[in-house]
């Protein structure tokens, strides 16, 4: 059965030691997760696609499919056995992140450091060419042919090649969404260029500020103005991740332009935050058809997220919760 939406992103096994609350160690983590966890708050009917080793656990990739995913489209590929699929992220006393040093925060807090994180170095992204496929982002050439015609699409963050050819995959289909957060590695100003010709298959586009603010680097500081801008180009729903401020709206099609203040929540694990807000809002695009209730949807998935650890904490919460943070933000939209 062809499912109602398709997510594109990395797996990953995560370590966390998060602002507070118990630390995560060896869990199922990545964007694809993530985002299907934002979505999953509000649908789970999703084909995910994802790239995987023989020595990752098969038993989470069937919990996946305990939750209603479809995981056909997660590959496990003999040539990945190789690849470290390690994260590491702590959360300093001032909640900032830091991706490195990870024997010296287990310390600082007092926590034994696990056996499996051994030998782990921090991947050092300074020098990596977007052009260059990454062995572990999902390939167009995996996809099952029944996704392909799927309405409602979400590429979360990977090399610049392997997303402009997922955008290729899917742009086909006349009724279809497809929403694209970038990756940080290619929005730079010399890469604006390439990224134009990709934009033209996307309906939805979803960086963060600081992405937005780095691609537009020397040329203007006006959010507004880059959201216009890269509206030239093809997508017709913009959207600015803020984090703690909540989202920028610009909706082409209506020309209305909207700030939507992040629902006030208990600040658990900021971890994958963003892709969650992506999963809600495919999810409320799907529902409405409204950029803005869409929006809203994907607030609110962020929301639950950041409260807790893991990617699917969001789907342990008080039946209902989902539904009365979604009236409430209603009441504190502006439209500028």
């Amino acid at each position: 059965m062809q499912p109602t939406f398709v997510i594109a992103g990395k797996l990953t096994r995560e370590y966390i030691l998060p602002p507070s609350g118990q630390p995560l160690l060896d869990s199922p983590g990545g964007s694809l997760l993530y985002a299907a966890g934002g979505l999953a708050v509000w649908d789970t009917n999703a084909g995910l696609l994802g790239r995987v080793g023989e020595n990752y656990p098969r038993q989470w990739v069937r919990d996946i499919e305990d939750r209603g995913f479809d995981t056909r489209g997660i590959r496990t590929l003999r040539e990945l056995q190789d690849v470290d699929l390690r994260t590491f992220v702590a959360f300093t006393e001032s909640n900032e992140r830091s991706y490195s040093n990870a024997v010296s925060h287990f310390a600082r807090r007092q926590l034994a450091f696990p056996k499996s994180l051994l030998g782990y170095q921090a991947p050092d992204e300074s020098n990596k060419d977007p052009r260059v496929p990454d062995l572990i982002s999902p390939a167009a050439l995996d996809t099952p042919k029944d996704y392909r015609d799927v309405r409602y699409v979400h590429l979360c963050p990977f090399d610049f090649i392997s997303q402009s050819q997922m955008v290729n995959l899917f742009r086909g289909g006349a009724d279809q969404t497809v929403s694209l957060d970038p990756a940080s590695g290619y929005m730079t100003p010399s890469f604006w260029r390439d990224l134009r010709l990709v934009l033209q298959g996307v309906t939805v586009f979803q960086p963060s500020e600081e992405e937005l603010r780095a691609l537009f680097w020397g040329e203007t500081n006006d959010l507004w103005e880059m959201a216009r801008k890269v509206s030239e180009f093809g997508p017709q729903v913009i959207v600015i991740k803020r984090g703690l401020q909540g989202q920028m709206l610009y909706d082409v099609a209506g020309g209305h332009r909207y700030e939507i203040p992040a629902y006030p929540s208990r600040l658990g694990d900021p971890t994958g935050v963003g892709d969650a807000f992506c999963g809600g809002f495919l999810a409320g695009f799907q529902k409405t058809n409204d950029p803005l209730m869409a929006t809203l949807y994907g607030n609110v998935s962020a929301s639950l997220k950041i409260e807790g650890s893991g990617p699917f904490y969001a789907l342990g919460v008080m039946p209902g919760l989902a539904e009365a943070r979604l009236r409430s933000l209603k009441e504190v939209v502006r439209e500028i």
